[in-house]
């Protein structure tokens, strides 16, 4: 967007006070940009359930952190009682394909990646 300096001041009239002060040449234009990075997809994410139970290698380890969760107050017991039953009746592989050793630091790679990219495009 581009704004000759009269426009500018009268769109950003207390802007332009702190910005330019009368000594500047009229004809000067200012050139504004604004940039939006991509969101931090792991700002406040909590991991879910569902999220543990993929992390784990067998139906044994997912009954164990079913059990922990519910122990410490993270799973209501009805709620405990629902993941056991779909662990029973579907398997591990019901709550979606295992996640990788790693993942959250792939995923964070992947995400500052993007950022370095759109730094270095500047």
């Amino acid at each position: 967007m581009r704004l000759s300096l009269d426009e500018f001041r009268k769109k950003y009239p207390h802007l332009a006070r702190e910005l330019l002060d009368e000594e500047h040449d009229e004809s000067t234009d200012i050139e504004l940009i604004v940039e939006r990075l991509p969101p931090d997809p792991w700002r406040g994410y909590v991991p879910t359930v569902v999220d543990y139970l993929r992390r784990c290698k067998t139906v044994e380890e997912a009954y164990e952190v079913i059990n922990y969760l519910e122990k410490h107050g993270e799973l209501k017991h009805e709620d405990a009682e629902e993941y056991r039953r779909l662990l029973k009746e579907n398997g591990l592989e019901y709550f979606g394909s295992r996640k990788e050793e790693n993942y959250y630091y792939k995923k964070a790679l992947e995400y500052w990646r993007i950022l370095n990219r759109l730094g270095s495009e500047k």
